[in-house]
């Protein structure tokens, strides 16, 4: 019988080593299925840059609900869709909807879009122009020469009325889909950076929000064109939260949507950033 019992014992302490072995290795998601859990959930957001005023409001309401979001700062475009797909952050919130499907198709993941956030919109601006409508025969018009902004700008100068695109451009369109140019535009490609130093250069010129901003122009002031959210068009432009698609119904991730995409939110977006970003929920 004391060998009987030994053997237990002894087969009892391997069990338990050997399960504490197994969770040890084992790597779990720090969101749940249940968002409206006693237990405090954590949702690890990526952003890029230092500016989250916004998401800091979203924390102070989602830690009401019993969710607490740390935001995880990145420096480049890349790091953020590749640390979600890893699993090293739950959802992200930094780029556009024709950014996300191109990344997402070359690097072969499987994300999803979760909801809108903003608009940051492009607008043409110009140094001795004060209506789009003045833009003469011949005109010079700068546009970024990175396939995302450029093809962005050529959409927005279809919008204005001033060239017609092949039909099935698509959303990156390059001056070879120039099907029609009655005023014999001039595009002028230029790195995205350096448009607002030779704005003077051309008589107008399509110019990225962030660059924008930085350089100093008010998008809703300054340009004298500019991207409109209710138009289809502008739907390509419109910021996301993505998540990995097997997230996609998590609660707490709705729950995260749910709070962003509310009034509260949409009001300090247009008092703190007064027309550079635009609200697209």
């Amino acid at each position: 019988m004391k060998i009987k019992r030994l053997t237990t014992l002894i087969l009892g302490i391997l069990f338990t080593a050997s399960a504490l072995v197994g969770c040890g290795n084992t790597k779990t998601s720090t969101i749940s299925s249940n968002a409206g859990s006693a237990k405090k959930q954590e949702i690890k957001l990526g952003i890029t840059g230092d500016d989250h005023k916004i998401w800091d409001n979203v924390k102070e309401r989602l830690a009401k609900e019993n969710i607490d979001l740390k935001i995880v700062s990145f420096s480049d475009y890349v790091r953020p869709n590749m640390a979600l797909n890893d699993g090293e952050i739950d959802a992200n919130a930094f780029q556009t909807v024709a950014y996300f499907e191109k990344f997402k198709a070359d690097h072969k993941l499987d994300l999803t879009s979760l909801g809108y956030t903003i608009l940051a919109p492009m607008g043409i601006y110009s140094s001795s122009l004060k209506n789009i409508k003045d833009l003469n025969d011949g005109a010079k018009v700068a546009i970024p020469n990175d396939a995302t902004n450029g093809g962005r700008a050529l959409l927005l100068l279809q919008d204005a009325g001033f060239i017609k695109l092949k039909d099935g451009a698509g959303i990156t369109p390059t001056v070879k889909d120039i099907a029609e140019n009655p005023k014999n535009l001039k595009i002028v490609e230029l790195v995205a950076t350096q448009i607002p130093r030779s704005i003077k250069d051309v008589d107008a010129a399509a110019i990225n929000n962030g660059v924008a901003v930085e350089a100093g122009y008010s998008p809703l002031k300054d340009s004298i064109y500019i991207e409109d959210v209710k138009k289809d068009s502008a739907k390509n432009y419109f910021n996301i939260i993505a998540v990995k698609t097997k997230d996609k119904d998590n609660a707490a991730l709705k729950k995260l949507i749910q709070v962003y995409q509310s009034e509260e939110t949409k009001k300090l977006i247009e008092e703190t950033y007064k027309g550079s970003s635009i609200p697209a929920f």
